[in-house]
């Protein structure tokens, strides 16, 4: 058999078509096996396959005889599987089907959540509102303007301790006011 392959590839490289489609014929099983462990389906070893059957075609010029065929073209198989691999991921997809239409969970693509986000919002504006001053300044320098301890502390002029105590005391109040059926429930269980 490996004599019989030499002799194709001769005749294939002088320019004889039959000789390489009988290469191919000869080859083909162990040439798809291998294309169809590097890429896990049967679907990209065929298309792995006829890669590198059209590059073994257009190469053969330069096929030395130092290996195998089949040597030359495994090596010819799993460069194109490779290939063929970066490129499936690069442009995976998957298909969508009817019965699960896609939901878009963004407010401002669904009314009720857009209006719930907007009533939040006005409660926790009120809740803020109805905070002593000083528990307020916390509140804000350090949930909306992301201020450390630190800086809250040399802000208002007082430590540090202080400052995160007012912190403490300022959320635990806006907690009660925003959610109080929570706090209630948490404290019976206590």
């Amino acid at each position: 058999m490996p004599q019989d392959v030499a002799n194709l590839v001769t005749a294939a490289r002088d320019g004889d078509r039959a000789a390489f489609d009988e290469l191919v014929r000869v080859t083909y099983a162990e040439t798809f096996t291998l294309a169809l462990r590097l890429t896990g389906n049967e679907e990209d070893a065929r298309d792995v396959v006829q890669d590198a059957y059209i590059r073994a075609f257009r190469g053969l010029g330069r096929f030395r005889g130092d290996a195998q065929f089949s040597t030359w073209m495994y090596r010819i198989t799993a460069n194109c599987a490779n290939t063929h691999l970066v490129k499936r991921t690069k442009h995976r997809h998957e298909v969508l089907d009817d019965a699960n239409p896609l939901a878009d969970d963004h407010p401002a693509a669904d009314p009720q959540l857009q209006a719930d986000a907007t009533a939040l919002r006005h409660r926790l504006t009120a809740a803020l509102e109805h905070l002593p001053p000083k528990l307020r300044q916390v509140v804000v320098l350090r949930d909306i303007y992301d201020l450390p301890h630190e800086a809250i502390a040399a802000e208002l002029g007082i430590s540090e301790t202080a400052a995160k105590v007012r912190l403490h005391r300022a959320r635990k109040k806006l907690r009660e006011d925003l959610f109080p059926r929570r706090v209630e429930e948490a404290a019976d269980a206590v």
